[in-house]
């Protein structure tokens, strides 16, 4: 199988060398890219995937495969929207690149200069976060820190998302450690909007769009209308049944994710990154620039070191770096002695990822409807390989083994959790005693309540998180879900006085596999009321 294999990604090599001259569709090669998705598709269950390459200054590949929906006939082609989620990031970061080119603001402006309402939890780092600070991870948050306040859908506005960061603690001191978050994306926008007078989706749209010629991109999935050509996201219910799941926006941090786009669109964004910022030359052939090739620089350079861990499967140790971290909305670093410029996205039932090798003026996107990071992986490590010269690799069968690897760890981790289980432990209280409402400093209220024999636990700005407590033991419940789409059921523990009443509540995730969005092991809910 491995030889066989093999062979197929050698072939993949030797028909490379005709990409520099080929047409856009038919050119040899694009049988072997095929072979690839569709192994990918079929191993890691992802309906459609959607992809783009280019390289030296031409789109050589935009094409899709699979599924727009499972059980429907609509498939994915170039024009396909997906969530391109995380991905935003770069566009944010070019927005106020545009407007530090115009002299408008400069990347070491105090956030405070421009809100001057903007708090976080430390009056120092207040104080001290500059505009480069709101884009690259060091700011002293925790990984994913206030993400529920957007994630899921919430009904607090942007503005109150970023007015609540001053009840997040912090993990870390100010620029010590990297950890991503998502919430001072939306303080980007908010300064975005401050400086330049317009709302961040209206700035994208005309500042960058439409320049790049971005025609079929909307800054928002609640801009998408019934017959849209647009994918639908797919997650597998309890981590094991592949269904479609609901529908959802992300208003109120639109600039940390909420860009839909197409293979045909972000084909000619890759293209303008590439070329240091230039836009194609207009009817009059003159040049024209999104932003200077300074600040394609400062994007495209580490700020936020990362530490280098080792590979988590044998097969994956020719992805492990000599360097790694991340700029200005892109992750930098190296790939068998090229730099790389990456990112990657992730949104219910939508994964992507965008990869540009600056050195060899090459760029590649992939789109997915289904929320497995191993099919673009798989898809962006095999034309990367081809593009280079480096050894075949079978990129499928090795992150084949990482999904594996990672479903194991977390089989392993809840036998851990059963192995501790007192199941003849019975609570400390009647149910009833732990109905009310509870209040966290930075999310608000969540409640409680006797609905029969079950407690029923709703948070009060999101919609999807309504879930049954069932009893796991002692005082610790597991809260799951009603929209099994998530995969984040929790533990809900209650800490008691001495006099028997609830004084506090902490959650976390069950599975590891949850994603880190769900940061329920922030949350610090005290009752309101008693």
């Amino acid at each position: 199988m491995k030889q066989k294999i093999g062979g197929a990604v050698v072939g993949f090599l030797v028909l490379w060398s005709t990409l520099l001259h080929a047409a856009v569709e038919g050119a040899p090669w694009l049988g072997e890219l095929d072979g690839v998705v569709e192994r990918a598709r079929k191993e890691f269950a992802v309906p459609g995937i959607a992809v783009a390459i280019v390289q030296d200054g031409r789109v050589v590949a935009a094409r899709g495969y699979g599924l727009r929906e499972l059980g429907k006939p609509e498939t994915v082609d170039a024009h396909t929207l997906f969530a391109i989620a995380s991905n935003t990031k770069a566009f944010t970061a070019a927005a106020l690149a545009i407007l530090v080119d115009e002299k408008a603001l400069a990347w070491n402006d105090r956030v405070v200069e421009r809100l001057p309402w903007f708090q976080m939890s430390d009056a120092y780092v207040t104080r001290e976060m500059t505009i480069r600070d709101l884009l690259v991870h060091r700011s002293g948050l925790g990984l994913g820190a206030g993400d529920l306040l957007f994630w899921p859908t919430t009904t607090y506005s942007t503005e109150a998302v970023v007015r609540r960061l001053r009840f997040v603690p912090l993990a870390t001191s100010f620029r010590a450690n990297y950890a991503y978050d998502n919430i001072l994306y939306a303080a980007a926008g908010l300064t975005l909007e401050q400086v330049s007078g317009k709302p961040w989706p209206a700035f994208v749209r005309e500042r960058i769009f439409a320049p790049v010629g971005m025609t079929e991109s909307k800054t928002s999935a609640s801009d998408l209308r019934p017959g849209d050509n647009a994918a639908t996201g797919h997650a597998k219910y309890d981590f094991k049944d592949l269904r479609t799941v609901p529908p959802t926006a992300w208003d109120n941090n639109l600039p940390a994710g909420g860009i839909r786009s197409s293979v045909h669109d972000m084909a000619k964004w890759l293209l303008v990154q590439l070329d240091g910022g230039r836009l194609p030359k207009g009817a009059d052939g003159k040049e024209q620039r999104l932003f200077s090739e300074a600040r394609q620089r400062e994007m495209w350079s580490l700020v936020t070191p990362i530490g280098i861990a080792p590979a988590s499967v044998p097969a994956l140790a020719p992805l492990v770096p000599n360097f790694r971290g991340y700029g200005l909305g892109w992750n930098v670093n190296d790939y068998r002695g090229k730099k790389i410029v990456s990112h990657t996205g992730g949104w219910p039932g939508q994964v992507s990822r965008v990869t540009l090798v600056p050195e060899a003026k090459l760029g590649i996107v992939v789109l997915t409807n289904q929320e497995e990071g191993a099919a673009f992986q798989t898809v962006t490590y095999s034309v990367l390989d081809a593009a280079l010269g480096a050894p075949a690799t079978d990129w499928v069968a090795a992150y084949a083994e990482v999904v594996k690897k990672g479903q194991a760890n977390a089989d392993e981790s809840w036998q851990k959790h059963v192995a501790a289980r007192d199941a003849a432990s019975k609570p400390s209280l009647p149910w009833a005693k732990y109905a009310g409402t509870y209040r966290d400093a930075w999310y608000g209220d969540v409640s409680l309540a006797l609905e029969g024999e079950k407690l029923v636990m709703t948070f009060s700005k999101t919609a999807q998180l309504v879930g049954d407590l069932d009893h796991w033991q002692h005082d610790t419940f597991i809260v799951k879900w009603r929209d099994r789409s998530l995969n984040a059921d929790a533990f809900v523990t209650f800490a008691l006085t001495p006099d028997g009443a609830v004084e506090s509540v902490k959650m976390e995730a069950v599975s590891p596999l949850t994603d880190f969005s769900f940061d329920f092991h922030d949350l610090k809910l005290k009752p309101v009321g008693k």
